[in-house]
């Protein structure tokens, strides 16, 4: 491996990402090369890992979610109107 000649700074997230991808001995360098531009993998893969009933399912569940806390909210609104009304 070629000595550092050069430094990027990076944020938290992405230190943390890297350190998931990194096997034992690896440096940050390593895993950049193995995962950018190696041939054991593409950056892209791992993305669309689901099939399209699969996040059609989630999309949904999630869309659902946020109308029931939407509605909660404004429930617990209202009911704050009507106790300071009293």
């Amino acid at each position: 491996m070629a000595t550092a000649d050069e430094q990027i700074r990076v944020s938290d997230r992405v230190k943390r990402i890297l350190e998931r991808y990194q096997r034992e001995g690896e440096s940050y360098n390593d895993v950049l090369e193995r995962v950018l531009g190696g041939d054991e993998g593409d950056f892209d893969e791992g993305f669309g890992r689901w099939s399209d009933k699969q996040a059609e399912r989630v999309r949904s569940h999630r869309k659902q979610a946020t109308e029931q806390r939407k509605e909660r909210m404004r429930r617990l609104a209202a009911s704050g109107d009507e106790d300071a009304d009293a």
